[in-house]
């Protein structure tokens, strides 16, 4: 089982190390009897993209540092805190001279890619006094005062690095969708006002008929709940609701086999719940929505169940979970349609934004059409000199010609008498 494999998913490097050395408690069932189930090779598993602009160098030193017995013993023995502090980043000096070789070979290439995009970002102005090295600098990932050796400092960066952007990209997203929310808003405000008020009246009856529509579905069930999991239990897995089991629920769906829940595999879980409200199918339900309450239910699951915070539930976590009163006795799950996204005041600030960006982009486009109109006018003084240039030239040879063969009136050649 690789390491790596987990590590894409989780919100700092090489915790995931540690995590996926240790056994998960075994289980006697056979999944390929699981009505649905299919055996898991785990060598196919394809780690999902981070979505971190630097995910395939993260890949890559993922791939060569796991492959050094010195490294991954230490990684064993180490807990989360002291991978997350750096002090493991230290045991890099004593990593195989061929590790290290590959690992200098990586950052040369990731500097190398980090330069052609400032020098794409930049190829606006001309390649004259670019300090590469100064802009390397907003690139918090690796260290750019030594672009050609991967050292401890470089290890600690990347962790730190991913540990900091992973757990903040959650609430990007949720700010993402916020921008979402009030973008359509804003769009059918506006086109509201094209409208005369008959259909004006029209289109806003047939948004309010949407949007009892999409509220009108069955009960969600409160996600990480008895209710909840059972669910998945009888209808996913094809299993008796009567003979609800924790460990072999866990089991099942740790797909991979780690001996841990991930987030992607949590997330599969909600799937009949999302499916109660959302429907590809049907013009009033939104599917960037689903997605983001596909984003809370599995925040909230993680924020109930996983105790150390390290972005993966154990068996171990995952039993304890279900001893307590709100996995037998949830409150109601609240979905989106019960959500208000943004007030008034935050709909009218970003549509100011909204408006000093179009003008923005306006003047933009006004200065980028004076340049054009100024160029045409120099490519059409270019070619009327060019033209007039040609005529003189045409002129030139046809008097030189005249002047080395003149002519008399018979077309004889005439030459003038010497004196």
């Amino acid at each position: 089982m690789r390491w790596s494999t987990i590590l894409q998913q989780y919100y700092f490097l090489l915790v995931t190390c540690l995590l996926t050395a240790l056994e998960a408690v075994p289980i006697d069932i056979d999944k390929t009897k699981v009505k649905g189930a299919q055996p898991v090779d785990s060598a196919k598993i394809e780690p999902p993209d981070t979505g971190l602009y630097y995910d395939e160098y993260l890949k890559q030193v993922i791939d060569v540092l796991e492959t050094d017995n010195h490294f991954r013993e230490k990684l064993q023995k180490a807990d989360i805190e002291e991978i997350k502090s750096g002090r493991l980043s230290k045991e890099l000096d004593l990593v195989s001279h061929h590790v290290r070789t590959k690992l200098d070979e990586l950052k040369r290439q990731e500097v190398g890619r980090l330069r052609m995009l400032i020098k794409a970002k930049l190829d606006s102005f001309q390649d004259t006094g670019i300090d590469y090295h100064a802009l390397l600098k907003q690139f918090d990932h690796l260290n750019h005062m030594n672009p050609d050796k991967f050292e401890s400092t470089d290890l600690d960066m990347l962790i730190k690095a991913a540990t900091s952007d992973l757990e903040n990209y959650d609430k990007t997203r949720h700010e993402e969708f916020k921008k979402y929310e009030m973008m359509k808003e804003h769009e059918r405000r506006e086109y509201l006002k094209t409208l005369n008020e008959e259909k004006r009246k029209e289109e806003e009856s047939k948004f309010e008929e949407m949007k009892k529509k999409h509220e009108n579905h069955p009960k969600v069930n409160h996600p990480g709940s008895k209710d909840q999991l059972k669910e998945v239990w009888e209808e996913a897995d094809g299993l008796d609701p009567n003979d609800f089991d924790p460990k072999t629920f866990f089991k099942l769906h740790d797909v991979n086999n780690d001996g841990f829940l991930d987030e992607q595999e949590l997330e599969a879980l909600f799937t009949k719940e999302l499916e109660k409200v959302y429907d590809p199918k049907n013009e009033e339900d939104d599917m960037v929505e689903m997605e983001e309450e596909r984003l809370r239910m599995r925040e909230h699951v993680m924020n109930e169940v996983d105790s150390n915070k390290d972005r993966l539930v154990t068996l171990e976590e995952f039993l304890k979970a279900t001893e307590k009163k709100e996995f037998l006795e949830p409150d109601s799950w609240e979905t989106l349609d019960q959500q208000q996204f943004f007030t008034e005041e935050e709909l009218k600030e970003y549509e100011n934004m909204i408006t000093l960006q179009e003008n923005e982009l306006k003047k933009k486009a006004d200065e980028l059409q004076k340049q054009k109109e100024e160029l045409q006018r120099q490519h059409d003084q270019l070619e009327a000199q060019k033209l007039e240039y040609n005529q003189v030239i045409q002129q030139m040879e046809q008097k030189k010609l005249q002047e080395i063969s003149p002519s008399g009136p018979g077309g004889e050649s005439k030459f003038e008498p010497l004196i």
